[in-house]
C-alpha cells in the first residue's frame, strides 16, 4: 500500500502543477537554508567579535561567504539537520495545491474541497515546528547515550511525527480533523512506518529538496486507499 501511494506519486512529477508546486518546494527550501546559513554567520561573527574562518569556507566575508562553493557544500551539510521542520512548513504551505494535482487525476469523482485558510496552514505549521523541536531536543539526550542507535531514534521519531502530521492534513481536508484523527489512530502503524520511509531519506543532501513535496503526495493517496479500507 505504501509502496503503491509512493509509486503513484512519484509517477505525477511529470505533471506541470505538480512539477510547479515541486519546484516552489525547492525553490523556498533553498532560501530557507541559505537564511539560515546566513543567520549562523551572524551569531558567529557577533559571538567572535571579528571575522573567523570555517571549514570549507574561509575567512567570513559577507556576501562572498554566502555565494561561495564552500558555503554550497556547507549549507548541503547543513541541510541534513534542518530538512524536518522546514518539510513541515512545505507541507503546510503546498498541501493544498499538491493534493488538489493528486485527486484531480486519480480522484476526479470527487467534489470539491475548499481551499484552507493561509492563517491557519501558518498557524498550523507552527504549532508542529515546535513540536518538532521539542521532540528532537529532548532526543538528544538519547542520541549522547546511544550514539550507535541515534540515526534509528532519529528515523523513528521524526518518521512518527512527520506521518502524523501530513496524514491529518491530508485527511482533514476531506473529513475534517476529528474524523481524520479517528482514522489516523486506526491505521497509525501504517501510517508511522510510512512516515519513517519518508524521514529517513531527508537525512540524504540534495535528494531530500524533493522528498517534501513527494511525501505530501504520496500522503494524499494513503489517505484515500485506508479511507477506502474503514
Amino acid at each position: 500500500m505504501i509502496l503503491k501511494a509512493f509509486f503513484l506519486a512519484l509517477s505525477q512529477i511529470g505533471d506541470p502543477r505538480f512539477r510547479r508546486v515541486l519546484f516552489l518546494g525547492i525553490g523556498l527550501t533553498f532560501a530557507l537554508l541559505v537564511a539560515a546559513y546566513a543567520g549562523f554567520l551572524i551569531l558567529i561573527e557577533w559571538l567572535t567579535g571579528a571575522q573567523v574562518s570555517l571549514p570549507l569556507v574561509g575567512e567570513v566575508t559577507w556576501l562572498d561567504d554566502l555565494l561561495s562553493v564552500g558555503s554550497f557544500f556547507l549549507m548541503i551539510v547543513l541541510s541534513v539537520f534542518l530538512m524536518v521542520p522546514v518539510a513541515s512548513a512545505i507541507t503546510s504551505m503546498f498541501l493544498d495545491d499538491v493534493a488538489q494535482a493528486v485527486e484531480d487525476r486519480h480522484y476526479a469523482h470527487l467534489p470539491q474541497v475548499p481551499r484552507i485558510a493561509i492563517w491557519e496552514a501558518f498557524k498550523d505549521t507552527l504549532n508542529f515546528l515546535g513540536v518538532l523541536i521539542g521532540a528532537n531536543a529532548l532526543a538528544l539526550i538519547l542520541y549522547v547515550m546511544f550514539p550507535p542507535a541515534a540515526p534509528f531514534i532519529f528515523w523513528g521519531l521524526n518518521g512518527f511525527l512527520l506521518g502524523r502530521e501530513y496524514f491529518t492534513l491530508a485527511a482533514a481536508r476531506r473529513i475534517g480533523p476529528v474524523e481524520a484523527k479517528k482514522l489516523r489512530r486506526r491505521h497509525i502503524g501504517t501510517i508511522w512506518l510510512a512516515g519513517t520511509l519518508m524521514a529517513m531519506p531527508l537525512s540524504l543532501p540534495l535528494v531530500n529538496l524533493v522528498i517534501p513535496i513527494l511525501g505530501a503526495a504520496t500522503f494524499t493517496h494513503l489517505y484515500h486507499q485506508l479511507q477506502a479500507r474503514g
